[in-house]
């Protein structure tokens, strides 16, 4: 039989046109059948920050949990550098398939009003998955400074302008922007004096080298504990778990102050909705689990949880709160 472009044309038609539908089906296939496969390799949380922290303890306690509910490892890489811009840049320009996450800490939110040119969007270079959990901070004075409450370390930096100092773990940080909205909102004047990490900032704290701190309650409770330091309040507008005696700073004179450290989960833009409803679903599972909350609590850290809608909402609330205390502060992005 003699065969022929015509006699085969329509075999080699019917081919291209099966192969061009399937390939159509996997272009338009429901991103939810592929959600539901995920994951099906390991997944990497990149924690912008040094070990040791609030957000590398959660993103240890959630991976471990992610890893047990979905039999896929979850490796932690910790990358720190540049209040948490190098790490979070990696995962910004990494696939957006859902097998690497960020945990950024409450200096996502600042950076913007830090750093005049980011090497990504904070808002547009992501797709926010969950808060994971919130750090009061708690405002602690030196010893030796002649204050008993908040209303009398007001009434103190007024009569003594200039006279004031405040420590914090570093610029930049919610510690820092926590100092300065204090400043604005109590209307005194108060000299910012960084460290590299709060625990360095302790001695001259205690030994009145500095006047005052805003930190977070586990770092500084011992020093609480121990009566080297005065807590006075809490930033948050509830109390803090682990310090409930202490009041908050609009119980203790300054009403709408509310600042705190948080933490977060991201993942890069173009992620799947479908994957990052998975990943919510299962992280806000993780932190509700009885020994998760057990091991956050007694560290100081509070679980959130919630939509990623709410997280994108509270990320652009942060965003412009902080921007304004830099805008009153003074401080130009560098």
């Amino acid at each position: 039989m003699k065969t022929t472009l015509r006699s085969i044309a329509p075999k080699y038609s019917r081919l291209a046109a099966g192969l061009a539908a399937t390939a159509l089906f996997v272009a338009l296939a429901p991103t939810g059948a592929r959600a539901q496969t995920y994951p099906t390799k390991p997944i990497t949380i990149v924690v912008p920050a040094s070990p040791g922290g609030a957000i590398d303890l959660v993103a240890r306690l959630v991976g471990q949990k992610l890893t047990a509910a979905w039999g896929q490892s979850v490796v932690v890489d910790n990358r720190s550098g540049a209040t948490g811009i190098v790490g979070t840049d990696l995962v910004a320009k990494a696939a957006p398939d859902g097998y690497t996450l960020a945990l950024v800490a409450s200096s996502h939110a600042i950076n913007p009003s830090m750093v005049r040119k980011l090497p990504f969007d904070t808002v547009k270079s992501f797709e926010p998955v969950v808060q994971t959990h919130v750090v009061p901070l708690m405002l602690v004075v030196s010893p030796s400074l002649p204050v008993k409450s908040v209303k009398e370390l007001i009434a103190y930096g007024k009569a003594h302008p200039g006279e004031l100092s405040f420590a914090s773990s570093g610029s930049g940080g919610a510690p820092h922007f926590s100092g300065e909205l204090f400043k604005s909102m109590a209307g005194i004047d108060m000299v910012h004096v960084p460290y590299k990490g709060s625990t360095l900032a302790h001695p001259d704290l205690t030994s009145g080298r500095v006047s005052l701190m805003f930190d977070t309650v586990a770092a500084i409770g011992p020093q609480v504990k121990a009566g080297k330091v005065k807590a006075l309040a809490v930033t948050t507008t509830k109390h803090a778990a682990i310090a409930p005696q202490v009041p908050t700073m609009a119980e203790a004179g300054v009403p709408g102050y509310d600042t705190s450290t948080w933490g977060g989960v991201l993942a890069p833009a173009g992620t799947p909705k479908p994957v990052i409803d998975k990943l919510n679903a299962a992280i806000n599972q993780a932190l509700a689990a009885p020994d998760v909350r057990e091991r956050l609590l007694a560290a100081g850290i509070e679980p959130a949880g919630g939509s990623p809608a709410q997280f994108a909402g509270f990320i652009q609330t942060e965003m412009v709160k902080w921007a304004k205390v830099a805008k009153n502060a003074g401080i130009q992005p560098e």
